[in-house]
């Protein structure tokens, strides 16, 4: 995730952040968990984890954090809300300075037991006397919520640091069991198969070695999953660098890697335009899934200034099917394309209105409004079968009415955006972090759909709320999965 800073200071609290706190009462959990895609209590409400890496816990700043917010028919974080800190019972390890435990999550029920469990790194965690060596956590879902996890072990922890970066979970090889790909500081890419139990067994694990450059201190940018060319197998998406060598320029490169029989594999990949996030789903309703890809950096790749969405659609041979791109001046579209907007900073695929096709939520996060630098804005775009829709897009800003706080310099509304249907109603509901808000202390803004488009009544969950320390810079809302 990209980052601003603010030039403001947070007011400090004398509150330490303690592990585990739960905000208010869930209800009966269902006698039979629901087998949701991220519904942690099986009670049939997709659940959404926010992480807060930089928060202090115990003292310990940048220890880091991620707060679940579990779903309702009132919407995320309306009736429970959990937080989670490596001093929560049950959590491996223990929290210390500048862990970023949070900094990446993803979602998928990895023991099959019909609960939705949780992955999270803390990229800069000290394993030992190796220095910021990184380390991933599964916690696992049970009728009560997250409870009790287990650390993946990393099979070469003397030949990189950063394990546990970026990760994602999919099905690669079609078995029907959820695997487990993350990244450390290199070009490679870690799969543990699926049937990772509470023991800390897996299923097995394998190396891919991906197209992009490694180079010290550039980790890859993200990895993405999802099926793009419909074979029942799970495909990744690799944002990362290109060159030649560590020691020349480099530049941004994405890859397609698909699924097979065997698991991930570079055999058929194919690169892609440049960008630093994606989001795969079928956006056309053709039955192959879409890869949509953010490019905020003016000029990059011949990225108009401002920054642009591109989207490549998906067939069964996979990214094949053509190409469309989306900036603030696309017939439609809010706003105008000015440089340093950052459009396409943030991205999420999700069924809005209920239709069928994937409708596309966009973080602008340095957008500029009224005079008020990087204040942010959210830009919300329905698919059609012929692309997405030159009417109807909505912007959705800090001073939209209905939309909790105001537009303020350096805010960053639209630094992270998730669309998931947390109310149980077949519907995406969109979930916005502002996580440079308050001097990035962050807070987060629940919109729900109201069967057509996004309301932008929303409902704001910040640091009180969640249970964690004002203390540092917490960035509650940089990143999201459920």
């Amino acid at each position: 995730m990209r980052s601003s800073l603010r030039t403001t200071l947070a007011v400090a609290t004398a509150a330490a952040l303690t592990g585990g706190l739960l905000v208010a009462g869930a209800g009966a959990a269902a006698a039979v968990p629901a087998g949701l895609q991220g519904d942690f209590n099986g009670d049939g409400f997709r659940d959404l984890a926010v992480s807060a890496s930089g928060a202090t816990v115990k003292g310990h700043a940048g220890a880091g954090a991620v707060t679940v917010l579990y779903g309702s028919p009132a919407g995320a974080g309306a009736q429970k809300i959990q937080t989670l800190t490596q001093e929560t019972a049950g959590v491996p390890g223990s929290a210390e300075k500048a862990d970023a435990f949070g900094g990446h999550t993803a979602t998928a029920d990895f023991n099959a037991d019909g609960y939705a469990d949780l992955a999270i790194g803390a990229r800069f965690e000290d394993v030992g006397s190796d220095v910021d060596g990184g380390t991933v956590t599964v916690v696992f879902g049970s009728a009560t919520g997250l409870a009790g996890g287990i650390t993946v072990a990393d099979p070469t922890p003397t030949r990189h640091d950063h394990f546990g970066s970026v990760m994602a979970a999919g099905d690669f090889n079609g078995d029907g069991k959820p695997d487990l790909a993350l990244t450390a500081d290199n070009n490679k890419i870690d799969v543990y198969r699926g049937g990772i139990s509470k023991s800390g067994a897996t299923g097995g694990r394998y190396t891919v070695t991906t197209q992009v450059l490694a180079i010290e201190g550039h980790d890859i940018f993200n990895i993405t999953a999802g099926n793009v060319n419909n074979d029942g197998r799970t495909d990744l998406v690799v944002d990362g660098y290109e060159g030649d060598s560590p020691g020349e320029y480099a530049y941004n490169a994405n890859y397609y890697l698909p699924g097979s029989a065997a698991g991930m594999t570079t055999t058929g990949a194919r690169k892609l335009p440049a960008g630093i996030v994606t989001d795969i789903g079928d956006t056309n309703g053709d039955g192959f899934g879409d890869i949509v890809i953010g490019n905020t950096w003016d000029g990059d790749g011949g990225v108009a200034k401002g920054g642009a969405v591109q989207v490549l659609y998906g067939t069964a041979s996979g990214p094949t099917g053509g190409k469309d791109t989306i900036t603030q001046d696309s017939p439609g579209v809010p706003g105008s394309s000015e440089t340093g907007d950052g459009f396409g900073w943030e991205l999420s695929l999700g069924d809005i209105n209920g239709d069928g096709l994937q409708d596309l939520a966009v973080g602008a996060a340095n957008e500029d409004l009224d005079g008020m630098a990087d204040a942010g804005m959210v830009t919300v775009l329905y698919g059609t079968p012929n692309g997405f829709s030159a009417s109807g897009a909505q912007a959705i800003e800090q001073d939209t009415p209905g939309v909790p706080g105001a537009s303020e310099k350096l805010d960053g509304f639209g630094g992270e955006v998730f669309l998931s249907d947390t109310t149980g109603d077949g519907k995406a509901d969109l979930t916005v972090g502002v996580p440079w808000e308050n001097a990035q202390d962050g807070v987060v803004v629940a919109f729900r759909s109201d069967g057509t488009k996004i309301s932008t009544t929303g409902r704001s969950i910040g640091l009180t709320a969640a249970g964690i320390s004002t203390a540092g810079t917490p960035r509650l809302g940089a990143n999201m999965s459920g």
